[in-house]
């Protein structure tokens, strides 16, 4: 590819980031389910969850699964809410629908308002949010888009919010795994919506003391089911 190519594909993706709005995810995220009614793989089931995709997949769940864990339920500078409204905001920018009703759960378990979400992916300048975190979203929203554009005033910003070099690679780390995750579920086309069915979520409590290891629980599940398959 050529380098003016690049810079076109740059300045359209800038274009995006700025252009963002509830209106223009919500738009994503309509495409997306008219787009996709079925699995990609034929293997799985229509409506599949990530838990039917591990099942099916389950050679790396336990590592992938441990590592989530550390990052979004480990102690940090970040709360663990502040962690998953980070990956539930990187997932609506995705217009990743499996990961943004998930994580809008897991958030709201651990005191995150629905509306503030819904701001954030409105406009991060005027979302219901402290303005401490703001810098970060900012710093987030353009790594999710233009990573190769990060520039020392980026961080500087969150760095003068009075946010660590600690708390800023924490919300990096969710941005990077939720990238990925977010690849995963579209990749094989992980299609369960839990903004129609959240009853259908994992989560058996909301008390936070009961989700501390969630994701651990998540992968002895699934190897479970996998022993059972086996028998």
């Amino acid at each position: 590819m050529e380098l003016g190519s690049v810079d076109f594909c740059v300045r359209v993706r800038y274009s995006a980031l700025h252009s963002n709005s509830l209106n223009s995810h919500n738009r994503l995220l309509q495409s997306r389910l008219e787009r996709l009614q079925m699995s990609l793989f034929p293997s799985l089931p229509n409506n599949s969850r990530l838990l039917d995709l591990f099942v099916r997949f389950p050679k790396n769940n336990r590592p992938l699964m441990t590592f989530i864990n550390a990052v979004l339920r480990s102690e940090g500078e970040l709360s663990i809410g502040q962690r998953e409204l980070i990956a539930a905001y990187v997932s609506g920018l995705n217009a990743c629908t499996f990961c943004l009703g998930s994580h809008k759960i897991y958030a709201k378990a651990f005191g995150i308002e629905e509306a503030t979400l819904s701001s954030l992916l409105e406009d991060v300048d005027t979302a219901s949010i402290d303005e401490s975190m703001k810098p970060i979203f900012k710093y987030i929203q353009k790594l999710n888009t233009l990573p190769s554009r990060m520039v020392p005033t980026d961080s500087q910003a969150v760095f003068d919010a009075g946010w660590s070099e600690t708390a800023l690679f924490e919300a990096i780390e969710v941005c990077s795994v939720f990238n990925m995750m977010n690849r995963i579920v579209e990749g094989t086309g992980v299609n369960f919506d839990y903004n129609e069915d959240p009853a259908k979520h994992t989560i058996q409590s909301p008390s936070p003391d009961a989700l501390a290891n969630s994701y651990i629980l998540h992968a002895d599940k699934i190897e479970a089911l996998v022993a059972q398959k086996s028998a």
